[in-house]
């Protein structure tokens, strides 16, 4: 966990940017020696936003299976994909 102070991102915001690039994780801002704020770059930012869209994804997709609904084995999988991508082509 990287902390930094509001004083810092004030003072040196070249540095917390290059930092937040390179560490690729967010960085907490304190304010009175309180957290204040949470900042990181946008890459990371928008692979963080993917990581939680694909989690409810597969979180759906458990549920749906645990209530029964249709399911398929990797073969019948497979024949599907190769269905679609046969017409596609």
């Amino acid at each position: 966990m990287i902390i930094k102070s509001s004083t810092s991102l004030r003072n040196d915001y070249g540095a917390i940017s290059k930092l937040a690039h390179e560490a690729q994780e967010p960085i907490y801002i304190t304010k009175n020696g309180e957290g204040d704020l949470v900042v990181m770059s946008i890459d990371a930012f928008e692979k963080r936003e993917e990581t939680f869209r694909l989690r409810a994804k597969l979180e759906l997709a458990e549920a749906s299976r645990q209530a029964g609904d249709q399911t398929y084995t990797i073969e019948e999988s497979r024949r599907r994909l190769n269905d679609i991508y046969e017409r596609k082509v």
